[in-house]
């Protein structure tokens, strides 16, 4: 197994342009001699293997050459997300303990207590004075490469530890399995901190492909480098995709090259994706999650317009199980725990043995989400294991509440919990976004609903809230809006939202 990278890129494409950053492309020769003067840098701070090098910046060239850099030293790269609090911050340094940590101005104020760090407006002038690292130390493909944090919506993060092995199965099943080229060309908006940096931007760059790095979402910025600077995939989360089409450039800015765009965390509303195909975008349904690769599944187009919400089958190197609670398997079309497994499937939890037990039994990964695949073999995410309630003993999955409730036009997000009830036990709440200008009353909600799902799956409960609370990944933090709505009395009972 080849590990640096870099090094190898280098070699094959020197001169072909591999990252945009700030203005400027930096081609894969002159990316590799940074990432060298990386490493030599962190040698010369008595950095070695196993250490953990952290960053806490929006998103930075630095953050890729660090990826790069841990095979030519053998540090860890270990991302902090810069969207926690102070404290935050310091509980997370306390439990993962990096050697280094990078940060930008912009977050000066969270820098934990007791970490050596480096700014990063001193970076480049710190690069060029790096002297040369000695040769790479021996590497094994179980050895960890990067620690990435999970989402953190239910409690404190976890550490993930990602082998070589991971990052290595992950590049070749997104590469064969999506079908990326070397002339692809994604723009990376999401954190770099999170996992979804492994989506398309480290698998181009084991393709000789091009990454543009925008250093933090803004959706004219987005639209500009998508047209600007060729892309040809697109991959953000469903309030990204959103924000590009309300936004003005998004009716003339050239899109023509894109071949597809994917969605990861959710599914997109199906008005959004309606928009993109006005412009002759097509959409599919993304699924990974940090300990898994962290793309787990892919789909053809053709499946993708038939069957919008479904993300396909497993990608080349990997199974996928659906189970019951006792592990045996569910017949096709019952909904049960997806379990994965494959050389694309994480470690463990850096220090936690207790979570890294539960998460594995029988050798497979229990994901904690629920799923069914049907007759063509097709997998489709119908929500996570907790998010799951029962009304009336009868199983309310929220996820599949959210598309009927994107069918109706006033929607613009929305997110379903369950909430306790002294007659159902629980019962569904149903908070809205609403589109500019739009109105809704309980009863409308409902009537719509009720045209869409089950009677027993209609929530009793409807708010509209200006936005949702979410987690860095961009995901909605359901525990925050029904924590808010058990102690807000009035919102219960209200008739009428707007």
């Amino acid at each position: 197994m080849i590990f640096d990278i870099a090094a190898k890129r280098a070699e094959l494409s020197p001169d072909r342009p591999a990252v945009y950053f700030a203005g400027r492309w930096y081609r894969y020769g002159e990316l590799n001699d940074r990432v060298t003067r990386l490493a030599g840098g962190l040698e010369h701070l008595g950095l070695g293997q196993g250490d953990r090098v952290s960053i806490l910046a929006a998103n930075h060239l630095a953050h890729l050459e660090l990826i790069l850099a841990t095979a030519k030293v053998g540090v860890v790269y270990t991302p902090f997300n810069y969207r926690l609090s102070a404290a935050e911050q310091q509980l997370i340094a306390d439990y993962i303990r990096p050697a280094l940590l990078f940060y930008d101005a912009e977050h000066a104020a969270k820098v934990p207590r007791g970490v050596r760090t480096i700014a990063l407006e001193g970076y480049d002038d710190w690069l060029r004075g790096a002297p040369a690292p000695s040769p790479a130390p021996p590497l094994d493909p179980e050895d960890i490469q990067m620690i990435l944090f999970t989402g953190g919506t239910t409690g404190s993060p976890k550490g993930a530890m990602q082998p070589y092995r991971q990052g290595f199965y992950n590049a070749v099943n997104t590469v064969f399995s999506w079908n990326l080229r070397g002339d692809d060309c994604a723009v990376q908006a999401t954190p770099c901190f999170h996992a979804a940096v492994n989506a398309l931007s480290v698998p181009l760059l084991h393709l000789g492909g091009r990454v543009v790095v925008q250093r933090q979402f803004e959706p004219g910025d987005y639209l500009r480098l998508a047209d600007e600077q060729d892309a040809t995939l697109l991959f953000m989360v469903p309030t990204m995709y959103q924000m590009l089409t309300e936004h003005p450039d998004f009716a003339t800015r050239d899109l023509s090259r894109v071949r597809w765009a994917i969605s990861g965390g959710a599914p997109c509303p199906e008005p959004v994706r309606e928009a993109f195909a006005a412009r002759g975008v097509h959409f599919k349904q993304g699924y990974g999650l940090t300990e898994a690769g962290v793309n787990c599944f892919a789909t053809e187009l053709e499946v993708a317009e038939r069957k919008p919400n479904t993300v396909g089958r497993p990608v080349l190197h990997a199974e996928a199980e659906i189970r019951h609670e006792d592990g045996t398997s569910v017949a096709r079309g019952e909904i049960g725990e997806l379990t994965l497994r494959g050389p694309h499937v994480f470690s463990g939890y850096f220090e936690r043995p207790e979570d890294t037990a539960k998460g594995f039994r029988g050798g497979w990964f229990w994901t904690g989400d629920l799923a069914r695949q049907d007759d063509e073999g097709d997998f489709t995410i119908v929500g996570r294991r907790k998010e799951m309630f029962i009304s009336g003993g009868e199983n309310v999955y929220p996820a599949e509440i959210e598309a009927a409730l994107y069918e109706h036009d006033a929607v613009a997000e929305c997110a379903v919990m369950g909430v306790p009830d002294e007659r159902w036990g629980e019962v569904g709440l149903a908070a809205l976004i609403l589109r500019a200008g739009e109105t809704l009353s309980e009863h409308e909600v409902r009537a719509h609903l009720k045209t869409q799902i089950a009677g027993y799956k209609v929530p009793k409960h409807v708010i509209v809230l200006d936005t949702f609370p979410k987690s860095g990944a961009g995901k909605i933090l359901k525990h925050e809006i029904v924590t808010a709505f058990l102690g807000t009395d009035a919102r219960r009972d209200q008739n009428q939202v707007s």
